[in-house]
């Protein structure tokens, strides 16, 4: 294991013990463990992008399950 990977699976560990109390899950790598803890996390509450260097026809938003119902 990098010492990346040793750090981020550090990080993991200590905040799987902070949302979710003991025990971590043994054998899980650092990004899995992340993906399973923000994987229910809720989307961004806004829809906004603000940046001198693009222009409002190059930038591409998902489609909104609402959008997808009228298309």
């Amino acid at each position: 294991m990098s010492v990346r990977d040793h750090r981020i699976h550090q990080e993991a560990v200590a905040l799987w013990l902070a949302v979710f109390g003991p025990p971590a899950p043994p054998n899980v790598d650092g990004g899995t463990m992340l993906e399973i803890i923000t994987r229910d996390l809720p989307g961004p509450r806004y829809d906004r992008i603000c940046s001198p260097h693009l222009r409002p026809s190059a930038i591409t938003r998902p489609r909104r399950s609402d959008d997808q119902a009228g298309s």
